[in-house]
């Protein structure tokens, strides 16, 4: 079985290209079935979402401020909205989620119709402030369809955008000599939350499919140098970054961050000066340096004048011990907190996906270089000190407005840098690798179904509602039935290239002054 399942692998990966559709094909089922089974509105700010990038499509891409009394966490205030002009059901979504959102036993049944009305009228977002660049990728549809179709195909251009970033991750991982290790990274980076959040009209999709992509595209040049691939691999890092750093500001840090630590791995010989030398690389960093000065300029032209009540008693200091006591809550919303965060993935995706993740940190711990290791520690001190940090110098003026998803772009670099350190480091013998991969990827893909099923199985009946909700009292279009077959089915096989077979070692090549020493698990040969 285990021989079949990895010439089936082989041969979908027999071309980079054969590899990328298959992956693509994969992710976007899994993103876009999360699409199609979710309620519209159903995650957080969504509705905001879909009116910026509704009038982004109808070329509104700034507007007036709006101050619109809200109450969030608790926290009264006056927040900037930016009002744009649109058909009039689009001020229905706002209301779509009331009647269900933080009432979990009441399934999503009760939410109102969005009418029907034309005419065009103000309505305000709250993401009127957020880069546009997001908002024209996946509010486009919403010019060739009305209504909640419309909606939904607004959603599966969002599916569609994160799919092609994560299936240019796993080719560029299939790329190592030991690539079922470095292709188990890449799965374990997908978390739940990665996929929902892909398959939502919400910038967070796109911002943790592009940080997985610079993270994957970073330590293959870094640990697995070969002059043959590495314009490709600049090619992949500076498309992750546009994406990335046109997205949001915090794009910029996380960049920033993942370059820090995988330099701090880069202990070959040359492999540096190899860079800098190829054009490409200079050609994409002004790409890059174009997009930042982008980004900052739009940021410092669109800032946020809400005006939130925090309490007196939310001091920094008072923010900072919060943070540090919910960073277990941020860990978990990492990996799967759906809706608006009122859904919890069930404890068998939080158990399997967190031995996964703890016995790959372990690995490369044991056989990392000491500098390899300082890595992977600072990783782990970072995904709980940054919130910390973070959270506290924004308490007083925001209140605690902190999740989990936040740093999932940054923090995907764990697993990946585990794996790639182990593919590189660790003895191909004398450790069962094989049966490791084999079982902690369909060990994700079970973890990830049991979210999917639990999340639509609450929108159905509720949490106090049957487990088998055969009476659902909502149902996405074609019926729950349905969407859980096709995730499942997408899931294991997305299990398929964990599976793939090591390469061969390259043949010899002549020396080369310029080309840094390969390291004895980091040569691959050329792709076909």
């Amino acid at each position: 079985m285990i021989s079949a399942l990895t010439r089936l692998a082989d041969r979908s990966a027999r071309t980079p290209k054969r590899l990328w559709l298959v992956a693509f094909a994969l992710f976007f089922t899994l993103a876009g079935s999360w699409s199609a089974a979710s309620p519209l509105a159903s995650s957080p700010d969504e509705h905001a979402h879909f009116i910026r990038a509704a009038a982004a499509a109808r070329g509104q891409i700034s507007g007036p401020e709006v101050m619109v009394p809200h109450v969030v966490a608790g926290i009264e205030g006056q927040f900037a909205e930016t009002g744009v002009q649109l058909p009039e059901w689009y001020r229905n979504l706002p209301k779509m989620h009331e009647c269900y959102a933080w009432h979990e036993k009441k399934p999503a049944s009760c939410a109102p119709s969005l009418g029907n009305s034309g005419k065009t009228v103000q309505v305000t977002t709250a993401a009127g402030r957020y880069h546009p660049a997001y908002y024209l990728a996946t509010g486009w549809p919403s010019l060739l369809v009305d209504g909640p179709k419309g909606l939904y195909l607004m959603r599966f251009a969002s599916a569609l955008l994160c799919s092609a970033l994560l299936a240019s991750a796993l080719v560029t991982a299939a790329e190592w000599r030991r690539r079922s290790l470095a292709v188990l990274g890449v799965l374990a980076a997908a978390t739940p939350m990665t996929l929902y959040m892909g398959g939502m009209v919400n910038p967070s999709g796109g911002e943790i499919a592009a940080g997985i992509l610079v993270w994957t595209a970073l330590l293959s040049i870094v640990l697995s140098p070969d002059p043959r691939l590495l314009n490709r691999r600049l090619a992949r890092l500076g498309v992750g970054g546009l994406v990335l750093i046109n997205i949001r500001p915090l794009g910029l840090i996380w960049f920033a961050g993942a370059v820090v630590f995988c330099l701090l791995l880069a202990q070959r010989r040359g492999v540096l000066g190899q860079v800098l030398r190829r054009k490409a690389l200079w050609a994409w960093t002004a790409l890059l340096g174009i997009a930042t000065a982008g980004a900052m300029l739009w940021a410092s032209k669109h800032p946020d004048n809400s005006l939130i009540n925090t309490p007196d008693s939310l001091t920094a200091a008072t923010a900072a011990k919060k943070t540090l006591g919910n960073s277990y809550t941020y860990v978990k919303q990492m990996l799967g907190y759906f809706g608006w965060l009122d859904t919890p993935a069930p404890a068998f995706t939080w158990l399997v996906w967190l031995g996964v993740l703890a016995t790959l940190a372990a690995l490369a711990l044991a056989y990392g270089r000491a500098r390899e290791s300082v890595a992977v520690l600072g990783m782990l001190a970072a995904i709980v000190m940054v919130p910390v940090v973070a959270q506290a110098s924004e308490a007083e003026r925001v209140g605690m407005v902190w999740q989990g998803r936040y740093l999932l772009p940054f923090a995907v670099g764990l697993p990946l840098m585990a794996v790639l350190i182990c593919a590189d480091r660790a003895p191909e013998r004398g450790f069962p690798w094989r049966r490791l991969v084999g079982f902690a990827a369909v060990g994700l893909a079970l973890a990830d179904v049991a979210s999917f099923y639990w999340t639509l199985r609450r929108f159905a009946v509720g949490t106090s509602g049957s487990w088998v909700p055969t009476h659902a009292h909502w149902a996405p279009p074609g019926g729950w039935v349905v969407w859980v077959g096709v995730y499942t089915v997408a899931a294991l096989l997305l299990v398929v290239p964990a599976l793939l077979s090591d390469r061969k070692p390259a043949a010899p090549q002549p020396p080369d002054r310029d080309a840094p020493r390969p390291g004895r698990h980091s040569r691959v040969p050329e792709p076909a």
